[in-house]
């Protein structure tokens, strides 16, 4: 049968987040599509660091409820083997004396209004968590336990095999090529494998969203950006008990984790290089981009001044001109729904994303309003702008 109650194209983490919740909340026939496999696109190039730290409320708001899920994701999906990879290490975040210091205030004070613990920390405090960075230009330094990083690529293929088991059809090597509207109607998709209907299509396409455009004639803000992602060997380990960083005094507002249990994660959250067209192949890492992103490692960890390469690789985010997604229905065209444009913090959003997308697209209340989230804004100019200026850390 080639009919379906729904279709999603992309099977990344937000993809298999929406099929799964499509499943839960009482679809009985989803079909979830994929060019490549599950997972294998964006999702697999993720950092995969959890916080609800955003200088943009709606987001708090969606990261917090994702939390909730990542937290218990074993009992979420129904599945005793499932695992998100969770290591809950904390998430510090600082800012020195100048324009980052008022904004990280103000997001810091949201934040607990909406009832995320969080600590401020004094320097000695903060070395005491983070031993091998030093702190003397930090003029606020804050804390939140309830956060650290897991694993995307884990995440999308627990989702979609709990939605397997929920009856979604799952189609991996799948290259959708057309949206079939008829009437102002989404209607199904042509893909390489044959014909697909249904009157409900979601588009999760990330990077690729720009093929959404062209099939639809719609203006969708999205574009390409490769990031350099570095893991550094250093004479002292970064441990999984030592916190995640966002360091809002280094240029490229650096951010950075645990790796393997010794190395450092870590990388830019500034505007990156954009591509011509959508590419999740490696791209090159230049010794430039590595010696500054490694000198500014030293700058707040001493040490790793001598620090040696030990990987290195480039991710892509899909980025919108606000650094935030869209999310939600599509104008002239009934049916059809989308979450792209994440820039950076897709991951750390998922299941509360997928979760709207599909009561959106079963017509039921959304536990997160989407109007923020419309593509209405672009025109309106509601854009949802971060505090920091242009980067992941929206």
């Amino acid at each position: 049968m080639n009919t379906y109650d729904a279709i999603v194209i992309g099977a990344g983490v937000i993809g298999t987040s929406t099929a799964f919740h499509l499943a839960q909340l009482g679809a009985r026939n989803v079909l979830l599509l994929d060019r490549k496999t599950v997972g294998e696109g964006t999702t697999s190039q993720s950092s995969g660091i959890l916080r609800t730290h955003y200088s943009v409320q709606e987001n708090v708001e969606l990261a917090q409820l994702s939390w909730q899920t990542f937290n218990r994701f074993a009992e979420y999906v129904e599945d005793d083997e499932a695992s998100c990879g969770l290591v809950k290490c904390g998430y510090m975040i600082w800012a020195p004396e100048g324009d980052k210091l008022e904004p990280l205030r103000a997001s810091l004070k949201a934040q607990q209004e909406q009832g995320i613990p969080l600590q401020t920390l004094d320097p000695a405090q903060a070395r005491e968590l983070l031993p091998i960075a030093r702190f003397d230009d930090a003029a606020l330094i804050s804390f939140e336990p309830e956060a650290g990083f897991a694993d995307a690529y884990l995440v999308a293929t627990s989702f979609a095999r709990a939605a397997r088991r929920r009856g979604v059809t799952v189609k991996e090597g799948v290259n959708v090529e057309r949206l079939i509207i008829e009437h102002g109607r989404v209607v199904g998709v042509d893909t390489s494998a044959g014909r697909f209907l249904s009157g409900t299509v979601i588009s999760t396409q990330n990077i690729w969203t720009p093929e959404l455009a062209a099939w639809t004639g719609l203006t969708l803000p999205v574009r390409a950006e490769r990031h350099t992602v570095l893991a550094l060997e250093g004479p002292e380990p970064y441990t999984f008990n030592m916190p995640v960083f966002k360091d809002l005094a280094s240029s490229g507002m650096l951010y950075g984790r645990s790796y393997g249990g010794t190395q450092m994660l870590v990388s830019e959250g500034v505007v990156g290089e954009t591509l011509d067209s959508p590419d999740t192949e490696q791209g090159d890492v230049s010794l430039d981009a590595i010696v500054e992103i490694g000198a500014q490692v030293a700058e707040r960890f001493p040490s790793y001044e001598t620090a040696g390469l030990a990987t290195s690789w480039t991710g892509v985010y899909d980025v919108t001109p606000d650094w935030n997604p869209v999310l939600g229905k599509l104008p002239g065209v009934e049916g059809l729904l989308t979450g792209f444009g994440f820039s950076g913090h897709g991951f750390k959003l998922s299941p509360a994303v997928g979760r709207i997308l599909a009561q959106e697209a079963l017509g039921l209340a959304t536990d997160v309003s989407l109007a923020p989230y419309s593509i209405e804004r672009f025109a309106s100019g509601k854009l949802l702008v971060g505090k920091y200026g242009s980067g992941a850390v929206s």
